[in-house]
């Protein structure tokens, strides 16, 4: 692309100015012209096809009509005031109606006018009208008769007050598009384009926008998919290649006293040969003098906490210390006692840091933390204070990573003048294609079985009108000796989301299963920390067989005893939160069960995930499915959650293009490191523009 003029302020375009460039900056965050063109279409319009109204049947999804538009009115009052009008042509007549943003239209059309409306017809009262129809003069589409496939742009209601729906985005557009012929400039070497049999840029460009035909639209799309996958995975691998080259790190040369006193002394089981595999990984890592970066997934219950004390033994070993973050305090004191299941009776200094730790003991942790007599260090985002000072910390390892903010573990990865080695654990399994965009730059280690003696929890989706069942139940499974947890989704009633709170669930419990009989106890987030623990304790003593509670207990209470998982309201719950729920279950030796409730009113998507946790309990299935209904958060950004920042590309309906892609980068960066090559002098360019004003996260793991 040529920079000078893709880099003009977007108000300097023929048709934006200065208050349509405002909004555009705000609602699409397009400043310039190069982002105006990389403003791509969700779907066109066939304009080569028109229907005749009375040609409308039930089934037909998008039509193109062309008729007079007469007899507009407004209808209703004050919230339910629309707008409508008719269109009509030799064959018959349709309403248009409009709900919104229809003050600017009132004026609009001229009754003796011919217009193209282009709109998804829908049934009211026995008759077909068009809501919020796509509405041109024929003049102007005869004008532009040479795009015979429209581009449709997506739109804000903001952006159409002032006149730039999908028409007026489509409009500026042309004007951009012809100060572009011949001057688009390649980002992408010949040689990818020879191999990959890809058209140049500015032919995609122009056709993404204007396609000539569908052929050509087909051809455009490939590339532009192609480059932006491709670009994403250049980015993430000169980062991989960057940090290992150029980020020193620790020299973990000897695998010690503390490791094998612990591996031969208390040692609990025997590990995996998952675990084992993966603890020789992070091994070659520890001793390799590059700083590791790598990410541990495993299923709820798969030992990577045990992964983790046997790497952080390594890095004390090697008279380094070590820090474990979790992402509540719950969390944090669930592996602090683990930890002291493993390591108390060993000579080994370890204290746990939280929000509510009090003053007086956190300035004697600060002290031996400083002077290097606190080996390890377990919290939450507390350990990333300024206060908290290391004095050779070695190894971070940090769980439940999807929880913190990429800018909270940067804190904690500057801890040290040379960044310590991290470990990134999570319980959710990563898709494949998310793990190669997303995790491109980091070595992944997967724990894919389970300690042996666990059984497979059953999982059913019970209807409320199942309640009295689910009760018998309950109570069979507390006679033989077992606990049982009730989660409910919120704390108190909402009359918007109409769902069972969780003080009216515990009280309905306590009707059904009364004292002295049965003890109940109760736990969400809106308790004292120490009361939050006194019930917690409580039901870990077994001095209560029920536990109802709110998702506060989503991670880290380990709860052997406990064989019953009930989720009230699962349809309001996600996926990967479902799966972590049902993992609080089947610790123990016994068969456990996890009972999906909700009523009989589901949308098709809470019907996907309850048939989904029925059906499986692979987290790995799980998480493609949850990819595929949610969308798959910010690559190279702080944003955790969401539809990923692609442009074009689609990780779901793309992946064979994925793997092309990082298939070709792998080669180009094995070939040609530092790009320096003539032949990649283009893509070297590019790079360097769009890595400026962009702060690098990705090296932070």
């Amino acid at each position: 692309m040529s920079l000078s003029l893709f880099e003009n302020s977007i108000e300097y375009l023929k048709g934006v100015g200065p208050k349509r460039g405002e909004i555009l900056r705000k609602e699409l965050n397009i400043c310039n012209f190069g982002d105006l063109l990389m403003y791509f279409p969700f779907r066109y319009i066939d304009k080569s096809r028109f229907f005749k109204i009375s040609d409308i049947i039930n089934d037909t999804a998008y039509v193109q009509l062309k008729g007079k538009i007469t007899n507009i009115q407004f209808v209703g009052q004050k919230r339910g005031r629309r707008m409508t009008a008719w269109l009509s042509d030799d064959s018959g007549s349709i309403e248009l109606v409009w709900f919104k943003g229809f003050k600017w239209l009132k004026d609009r059309f001229d009754p003796n006018t011919e217009y193209l409306v282009f709109g998804k017809p829908s049934i009211f009262k026995n008759s077909f009208n068009i809501a919020h129809p796509e509405i041109e003069e024929m003049a102007e589409y005869e004008e532009s008769l040479g795009e015979s496939l429209q581009a449709v742009y997506p739109s804000t209601e903001k952006l159409k007050s002032v006149g730039l729906g999908s028409k007026g985005i489509l409009k500026i557009m042309r004007n951009l598009a012809k100060q572009c012929q011949g001057i688009i400039i390649e980002n992408l070497p010949a040689d990818t384009l020879k191999k990959y049999r890809l058209i140049n840029r500015e032919t995609a460009l122009i056709n993404i926008h204007f396609p000539k035909d569908q052929h050509l639209l087909k051809k455009a799309q490939a590339r532009l998919k192609f480059e932006e996958l491709f670009l994403i995975q250049i980015r993430l691998l000169n980062q991989k290649t960057y940090r290992q080259q150029k980020i020193p790190g620790h020299v973990f040369s000897s695998v010690g006293k503390y490791f094998h006193e612990f591996f031969h002394k208390f040692l609990p089981f025997d590990l995996t040969d998952a675990q084992k595999k993966v603890t020789k990984e992070i091994r070659a890592d520890l001793g390799s003098g590059k700083q590791m970066n790598r990410l541990l997934q495993g299923d709820v219950g798969s030992g990577k906490t045990l992964v983790a004390i046997l790497s952080m033994l390594i890095a004390l070993d090697n008279n380094f210390q070590a820090s474990f973050m979790a992402p509540t305090e719950i969390l944090a004191q669930q592996h602090f006692e683990t930890f002291r299941k493993f390591l108390g009776e060993m000579n080994i200094s370890f204290a746990l840091l939280t929000g509510s730790t009090p003053k007086a003991e956190r300035k004697i942790l600060y002290e031996e933390l400083k002077e290097g007599k606190l080996q390890i260090l377990i919290g939450t985002h507390a350990l990333i204070e300024e206060s908290v000072q290391f004095k050779n910390l070695g190894l971070v390892v940090i769980d439940e990573q999807h929880r913190f903010g990429v800018a909270q573990r940067a804190k904690l990865w500057k801890k040290n003048q040379t960044p310590p080695h991290v470990l990134v654990m999570t319980a959710t399994p990563i898709p494949r294609t998310l793990a190669m965009t997303v995790y491109g730059d980091l070595d992944v280690s997967k724990i894919d079985e389970l300690p042996p003696g666990r059984k497979s929890i059953k999982t059913y989706h019970y209807y409320d009108s199942a309640r009295l069942k689910l009760f018998g139940f309950l109570k069979k499974e507390i006679k033989a000796g077992r606990q049982v947890y009730i989660v409910y989704p919120l704390i108190q009633e909402s009359k918007k989301l109409e769902l069972k709170d969780l003080m009216d669930g515990y009280e309905s419990i306590v009707r059904e299963f009364p004292a002295p009989e049965y003890a109940v106890s109760i736990v969400h987030g809106q308790m004292k920390a120490a009361d939050k623990d006194f019930e917690m304790q409580r039901f870990l003593n077994k001095e209560t067989q029920i536990m109802v509670a709110t998702t506060v207990i989503e991670v880290g209470v380990d709860v052997p005893n406990a064989s019953v998982m009930v989720i009230e309201n699962a349809e309001r719950f996600g996926l990967s939160q479902l799966h972590q729920l049902r993992g609080r279950v089947g610790r123990g030796a016994d068969q456990s069960y996890c009972i999906l409730m909700t009523g009989h009113k589901l949308s098709n998507e809470a019907r996907i995930r309850l048939e989904t946790m029925v059906r499986t309990t692979d987290g790995f299935e799980i998480a493609e499915v949850d990819l595929k209904l949610r969308g798959p958060g910010e690559i190279e950004g702080t944003r955790q959650s969401g539809i990923l920042n692609l442009r074009i590309a689609d990780l779901i309906k793309d992946e064979n293009i994925l793997r092309q892609a990082r298939k070709h980068a792998l080669e180009k960066i094995q070939d040609d490191p530092g790009l320096n090559k003539t032949i990649n002098h283009a893509l070297s360019i590019h790079l360097k523009q769009i890595n400026k004003n962009k702060t690098n996260w990705g090296l932070i793991s």
